[in-house]
């Protein structure tokens, strides 16, 4: 069992506690999430693009009716800088009860070089983020603590991982104290192992024409989907707030997912259609000259038929009733779709479906080509 399921029945209860104790606040206002940490949380404005911090994207995830986020996170700042340069009197300003504080340090604690940064992960790092525990605690806040998002260092196929103390550390201080803990070391670790090593490029500040290659900060895809971590690992600490989620948290990938992949009978493929196109006369009687391409034809164990056919100029599919059900997709040119006796006159973004027992036919019409997407069940060959 992972360290984040261990704390959901304990601290699920105290985050709904949370929430229930703070109608009278809710009522005034959207509850406020204040958000502490690194430049892989900060906020960055264009000229900085790609780069984007998780922090940058959370209130994307969250309805702003109900939450608000306040991300207080700045670039090169250890849980200990953080506060002796006087940035969490901000948040204890105006931090209240019911307001919720994520924090997340750990890539700038392990600078052994600068004294103002340095924290070691066995003692010095653990009583710094203490110290943003006890204040929301104080305030009547909902602390969350949140393991430092992974780095996309690769060595001879394997992905390292770079904050391993520090993160052991979080874990042992979240366990001790009580805290809730968001492990977004594991979840984006997973995550990055599942995408690979060129793939995950994408998601990280990597400009190959600007000679840019940055293994530690996030493009804004890689901010958008690590900031879906962050939420979907929230909604298992505090299953209410799953009714205040915009978007889909249905992201990332389980430590698993490379065995998986390995174990498939029938593996996953890409193909180009170039490959697989086939000349035919218009099915079911119809007229003119049609080009089918058979989308994984000879896939095995796959449930649906996918195929495209163009319909070249004067070409028709022939009037024929249908024993199953079958979607029809118009991607380009012009056509008559005959419809149990009626008829439609169809083009690109028209979609049909027909029902068993229906009958119809189908007639290019124009100069260009009339092009179909078709899906059907399997079963049904």
């Amino acid at each position: 069992m992972s360290l984040i399921h261990a704390f959901i029945r304990p601290l699920g209860l105290v985050l709904l506690l949370a929430c229930t104790g703070t109608a009278a606040a809710a009522e005034a206002g959207p509850r406020r999430v204040f958000v502490a940490g690194d430049s892989t949380v900060a906020g960055y404005g264009p000229e900085r693009a790609p780069r984007q911090g998780w922090g940058q994207q959370l209130q994307g995830f969250l309805d702003p009716a109900a939450f608000e986020v306040r991300n207080h996170a700045v670039g090169g700042r250890s849980a200990r800088s953080f506060i002796e340069e006087g940035r969490l009197e901000p948040i204890a300003r105006e931090l209240r009860k019911g307001d919720v504080l994520l924090v997340q340090f750990g890539h700038n604690d392990a600078k052994y070089e600068d004294p103002r940064r340095y924290n070691e992960p066995a003692q010095a790092y653990p009583q710094w983020l203490m110290r943003y525990v006890t204040l929301a605690r104080e305030r009547g806040a909902t602390p969350v603590l949140v393991s430092p998002v992974t780095r996309r260092v690769w060595d001879f196929g394997s992905l390292l991982d770079t904050h391993a103390r520090y993160t052991d550390a979080v874990r042992a201080l979240a366990a001790r104290e009580r805290v809730a803990l968001i492990d977004l070391n594991a979840s984006s670790t997973d995550w990055i192992r599942a995408l690979g090593d060129e793939a995950s490029k994408a998601y990280y500040e990597h400009v190959p024409e600007r000679g840019v290659a940055d293994d530690t900060h996030l493009s804004a895809a890689g901010a958008t989907l690590v900031a879906c971590l962050v939420v979907r690992d929230w909604k298992a600490l505090d299953p209410s707030l799953s009714a205040h989620v915009v978007r889909d948290t249905d992201c990332g990938a389980p430590a698993s997912a490379r065995a998986d992949r390995a174990a498939q009978a029938n593996p996953s493929q890409v193909v180009r259609e170039a490959g697989f196109a086939r000349t035919q006369p218009g099915p079911h009687g119809g007229a003119g000259t049609t080009t089918a391409f058979p989308l994984f034809a000879d896939a095995p164990g796959l449930g649906f038929v996918l195929r495209k056919r163009v319909l070249h100029k004067g070409a028709g599919i022939g009037l024929h009733q249908h024993h199953k059900d079958e979607i029809y997709y118009v991607l380009s040119g012009r056509g008559r779709y005959v419809l149990d006796g009626q008829a439609h006159e169809v083009s690109a973004g028209h979609a049909m479906l027909t029902r068993p027992g229906s009958t119809h036919a189908i007639e290019q019409q124009g100069d260009a080509d009339l092009v179909l997407l078709i899906a059907y069940p399997a079963s049904t060959r």
